[in-house]
């Protein structure tokens, strides 16, 4: 991944401001061009051809003055509304002073048209004007953004809405993008240079002298010096949720900070339809209405069985369409948390101008655990119920526990503990050895870029995650959801894998290395996938952080068990936990994987999927026509 061409010089950034304003063609300011926008939230555009100019400005959203990355002149960029069916023409032209990107994020199409420098194109330059031309084969809420750099820390993303062919199955009196983002006023560059020098640097819920004390209180001092050497040795700590805190971010929700209160005026009685994104670098947002229900209707774009929930954690790059029936005359506060507490993004739902609810207080930080370190699954655990209980009545167990037996590595060295038991491998996959090989575990999961292996990854998709557990109100899950229309006897894809992978996620923290099987990207050769073969992939999280997984151009079929399937774009893989999807490789090309944490991906965990055609004829167990191939599923 570069690094220092996307650096953005105070003075070259002005530059840019000259060329933005002239190209534009205005006669307005950028900064007047942002304030153009108001509390409404990005311009619509809607049609099947658009000019979109990429650009700087001048923003002020924490009494700071700080340079910016804009898309025709706002952050968040114009929302985009297209036609299921159509064919959409997307001109982008860039004045900014380094190469730029924009990526589809979630959508089906060529891979030259994916937008990812030295992968699908070559990237826009300076000056130059890129045009974008795919059909639209699909429906639902998705979004876009810079793939260049650090682009899109710094402003460059927005909402994508795509109108179906045939209307939905539940109507709805109103609807509104809810895009929530993070803002820095520290230079991206400077940010990541600071999180490899000190990985903790942003996270102020460090344990003190004080809580030691506490601790010697209520369980003892030999207990917590255990605890204390036992986290000292994986040279983590229990507060590690976020690399990235309210520290140094400002949470946003259409742009708007949480004393910008963006609003959304509604009449009491209407079914309100909000499409939530999840456009931060690095965070991940526990979101609510409290004294309001949701009903979820859609996630990553696709339509699924209709579930009431109150909360839900939504993943980096995530999309969930929800609906809402506020009744009252009165107003409602969308309250969307960081994972780590560290500080929220906040809205107002109201009928009338000016009328807003309470803001509920943040809860306290909670601490990563047992189920975190990969040991859920040691004693039969599976699922949230099995988790909570289980950590409970295996506490002294685990307290007695050799702890270097997790895998961790000292400097390098490998520890004389066996590694966890054998699992599946690839024989296509160089990083891995042959199935049947002696080696159980690749060879590349030990050295300086892992510092930690979880012993016991479970099934976790009913896990709400730390933090949500204790709630007294129904947590939205992966386990809750189906793809709308796909059952067992018709599922929305085979449910038959004609070859397996397995990915372990690693890093180390300490020296904020990230990688897949402990080869970051830089080192990694591509995965290759043949034409339409349907391939399970399993990941098993054997960090302690909290990954979304994205893999452009193909769908995602989250294996829910009992043949139900989850139809996605990108997956949210818990500390300790593994899962399965299946991937129908049915686009030619080549495609970014990755984690959708912007500094992570920067940092090596990212790799290069390759879909090639097969040797022969059928050689994928699947006919060239397959007819599951490039559609937007089921509706």
């Amino acid at each position: 991944m570069e690094k220092n061409r996307f650096s953005l010089p105070r003075r070259r950034f002005v530059q840019g401001l000259a060329l933005g304003t002239a190209g534009l063609g205005l006669g307005l300011a950028p900064r007047q061009l942002l304030a153009r926008q108001g509390h409404t939230g990005a311009p619509e555009l809607r049609g099947d051809t658009f000019h979109l100019t990429l650009g700087g400005a001048d923003v002020n959203l924490t009494g700071k003055t700080r340079p910016a990355t804009t898309i025709n002149g706002g952050i968040p960029g114009p929302t985009l509304r297209w036609r299921e069916g159509d064919t959409v023409t997307l001109k982008i032209t860039n004045l900014l002073p380094e190469t730029s990107s924009i990526h589809w994020h979630g959508l089906l199409l060529p891979y030259q048209m994916d937008g990812v420098p030295g992968l699908s194109f070559d990237g826009i330059k300076p000056g130059e004007t890129f045009t974008y031309q795919f059909p639209v084969v699909q429906n639902g809420t998705y979004w876009y953004h810079s793939h260049s750099g650090f682009q899109e820390q710094t402003g460059l993303y927005g909402s994508i809405i795509i109108d179906p062919k045939t209307p939905y199955p539940h109507t709805v009196d109103r609807e509104q993008v809810v895009l929530l983002s993070d803002w820095s006023d520290e230079d991206p560059q400077q940010l990541y240079a600071t999180l490899k020098k000190l990985s903790h640097y942003y996270n102020f819920n460090e344990r003190t002298v004080f809580d030691t004390l506490r601790d010697f209180r209520d369980k003892g001092v030999i207990q917590t010096l255990k605890d204390r050497h036992m986290w000292n040795s994986m040279r983590m700590s229990q507060s590690d949720l976020a690399d990235v805190t309210g520290y140094t971010y400002t949470y946003l929700m259409n742009g708007q900070p949480p004393n910008g209160n963006w609003t959304c005026q509604f009449n009491p009685g209407e079914r309100i339809k909000l499409r939530f994104i999840n456009a931060s670098a690095m965070t991940f947002f526990d979101i609510r209405i409290p004294g309001l229900d949701m009903t979820v209707v859609a996630m990553d774009g696709q339509p699924v069985t209709p579930v009431p929930f109150h909360e839900v954690r939504l993943g980096v790059a995530e999309t969930l369409d929800v609906i809402v029936e506020p009744d009252a005359h009165q107003a409602y506060t969308l309250f969307a948390q960081s994972i780590d507490r560290s500080g929220y993004a906040r809205g107002t739902l109201t009928p009338v101008p000016g009328l807003t609810a309470k803001v509920p207080e943040m809860d306290p930080p909670p601490l990563l655990g047992h189920t975190e370190m990969g040991m859920g699954a040691m004693h039969g655990e599976s699922g949230h119920d099995g988790m909570q209980h289980g950590m409970a009545h295996d506490r002294g167990k685990m307290d007695g526990m050799d702890h270097s037996a997790m895998g961790h590595e000292h400097h390098g060295a490998k520890t004389s503990t066996p590694p966890p038991p054998p699992f599946a491998v690839d024989n296509s996959n160089p990083d891995l050895p042959p199935r049947g090989s002696a080696i159980e575990h690749p060879p590349s999961e030990y050295g300086p870029g892992v510092d930690m292996r979880a012993m016991a990854p479970g099934d976790m998709l009913a896990d709400p995650g730390i933090g949500l557990r204790d709630r007294p109100w129904k947590v939205l899950t992966y386990a809750d959801m189906t793809t709308l229309g796909s059952t067992v006897d018709n599922p929305v894809d085979s449910l038959h894998a004609d070859r397996e992978i397995v990915l372990h996620l690693t890093g180390n923290m300490s020296r904020y290395m990230w990688s897949f099987n402990g080869i970051a990207f830089a080192d990694a050769e591509p995965l290759e996938l043949y034409h339409n073969e349907r391939v399970r992939i399993t990941l098993v999280n054997d960090t302690m952080m909290t990954h979304p997984i994205h893999l452009h151009g193909l769908w995602s079929d989250l294996e829910l068990g009992n043949g139900k399937l989850l139809r996605k774009h990108t997956i949210t893989v818990k500390p300790g936990e593994k899962l399965s999807y299946l991937v129908r490789a049915d686009a030619l090309g080549r495609w970014a994987y990755h984690c959708h944490l912007l500094y992570h991906m920067e940092a090596g965990m990212f790799r290069e999927v390759r879909v090639v055609p097969a040797p022969h004829p059928n050689a994928a167990g699947e006919p060239p026509d397959d007819p599951h191939a490039r559609h937007g599923g089921h509706h």
